[in-house]
């Protein structure tokens, strides 16, 4: 696959609290994730650099936008944060490559600014111990 841009999301999509999927890219403005490794020092007193073992993967995902409160949309998706411990599947994708991964949304925060903009942001962690992949 060559160089891309960030332009022209194919997906992203996530599952309202009863479960069911849906399409909120109009919505996102921005978003980023993360696929961390936890890493373990091992390094005996016999080194002089540091030796280290891979350990657990991670994912993590702040989803940033404009508040739409249409049925179907961002903010019906996301309003049951506060009231829910439900997981959520989250799938992105672009650029012919996806990423799906089950995370609770731990948080859904409204601002307005000084001029007037109405916007979101909500943050995910990874919930079922699903080693992230790329599709």
């Amino acid at each position: 696959m060559a160089k891309a841009s960030g332009l022209g999301w194919t997906t992203c999509s996530v599952d309202d609290s009863s479960g069911t999927a849906k399409a909120i890219k109009n919505d996102v403005t921005d978003l980023q994730f993360s696929t961390p490794r936890a890493v373990q020092d091992i390094t005996g007193i016999d080194k002089s650099a540091m030796e280290r073992l891979l350990l657990l993967a991670d994912f993590s995902v702040t989803l940033k936008g404009v508040f739409n409160a249409a049925t179907g949309q961002a903010h019906d998706v996301f309003k049951t944060v506060p009231s829910t411990s439900a997981q959520r599947t989250i799938t992105l994708a672009v650029n012919g490559v996806s990423l799906t991964n089950e995370v609770l949304l731990t948080d859904y925060q409204l601002s307005r600014n000084g001029s007037g903009e109405l916007t979101w942001s909500v943050p995910g962690v990874l919930s079922d111990g699903t080693v992230p992949t790329w599709t």
